[in-house]
This record gives structure tokens, C-alpha cells and sequence, in this order.
């Protein structure tokens, strides 16, 4: 049906949605223009994916523009390319990687400055995610991608790859995943190197 048992109600299909910025456009099932939706319109609790069957109560922008509020979902929301399900495995990643760091730190192969290092880096990094999103969501001043780049490459990547599946943030966007792909490479080959071709001698 075009729309709800409830007055002045439209239904229709999210049919473009930009995760990353927090906006999409909602396409009437009755035909006509669509209708511009942000994420504030949405209950909490459940991301907005495209292709999901919502309810909505249009509104004019001040230039006369069709915008989505109250928005409500019909039936069950399809699971996102860049839900959830990534969070266990990027979990089980970064522990993972600090536990190889502590056994290193064990054999003597790294100072304790670096393992801290990490931690420390991983932990703006995660922050630094967290507050992009909200930024993106709420239409403020923004994290500069080579910033976020630039934590991930001097050792904080860990807490980035953690960040990008907990906030749904910079997941499917190219080129930034294989630019933070190739930071964590670059990170890993350069730990490498420092654990094997520059040891170091601790008191």
C-alpha cells in the first residue's frame, strides 16, 4: 500500500543511503519526487539501510523540498554490508596483534614504550572514528581523511579497524579502505624491520 493507517503518512523504499554522512533519499511507493532523509529521522537503535520499507511523514525545506521525518520502519531491516558482523573479527584482529606484541616484549625484541605506543595511538584512533561519525551525522567540521590515515599508519590502526566496524564508519568508501589497508601494511613491514633488522638492547 502507498501508505499507513496513519494520516498524512507516505511509505516507501530508502533507496540511496550514505552510511558515511548520515543521509539518504526515500522513494515514494505512490510515485512522485523523493524525499530527502537524514539520520536524525530514524528511531535509535537500528541503522538505516538501503532497500529497507519505511513509513515517513513529509515536510518542505525552506526551499520547497521534500524531506523525510518520523521515519519508521515496515517489516525487518536488511543486514548491512557494514554491520555488526565485522566486530568480532576486528576485535579478534587487534588482540591478536598485541598479543604478539606482548610476546615480543617477553623475548625482549621491542621496548615497553612501543607496546604502549600502540596502545595509546589505537586508543586516539578509535576516539577519533567515534567523533568523525558524529560529525558526519550531524553535519559538523570534519576529520580530514589523510589525518585518519596518518594514526593508522604510526600504529594505530589496531583501534581504526576496531572503529570502523563498532561506528559502521569509512567501511565501504574507495579509495579509503585500501589507503588504510596499505597503512596497516606499511606499519607491519616497518615493526618488522625494527624487530629484526634493528634490534634494540633493553636494560
Amino acid at each position: 500500500m502507498p501508505s499507513d493507517d496513519s494520516v498524512g503518512r507516505q511509505q516507501g523504499v530508502l533507496a540511496d543511503w550514505n552510511d558515511d554522512r548520515g543521509f539518504g533519499f526515500i522513494t515514494p511507493a505512490a510515485g512522485g519526487s523523493r524525499a530527502f532523509v537524514h539520520v536524525s529521522a530514524f528511531p535509535r537503535g537500528q541503522r538505516p539501510v538501503t532497500g529497507c520499507e519505511v513509513t515517513y511523514a513529509e515536510v518542505r525545506d525552506e526551499r520547497n523540498r521534500a524531506r523525510a521525518s518520523e521515519v519508521r520502519y515496515v517489516g525487518a531491516v536488511p543486514a548491512s554490508r557494514a554491520g555488526a558482523g565485522g566486530i568480532p573479527l576486528a576485535l579478534a584482529t587487534a588482540a591478536l596483534f598485541f598479543t604478539l606484541l606482548v610476546g615480543l616484549l617477553v623475548l625482549d625484541e621491542v621496548p615497553v614504550v612501543l607496546v604502549a605506543a600502540y596502545g595509546l595511538f589505537s586508543g586516539v584512533a578509535f576516539l577519533m572514528y567515534g567523533a568523525d561519525k558524529s560529525a558526519a551525522t550531524q553535519g559538523r567540521w570534519r576529520t580530514s581523511e589523510s589525518t585518519l590515515h596518518t594514526i593508522a599508519l604510526v600504529g594505530g590502526w589496531p583501534g581504526a579497524l576496531v572503529a570502523r566496524r563498532v561506528f559502521r564508519h569509512k567501511t565501504i568508501k574507495q579509495p579509503f579502505r585500501t589507503i588504510f589497508w596499505g597503512t596497516v601494511i606499511a606499519n607491519c613491514v616497518a615493526l618488522a624491520w625494527f624487530v629484526y633488522e634493528a634490534p634494540v638492547t633493553l636494560p
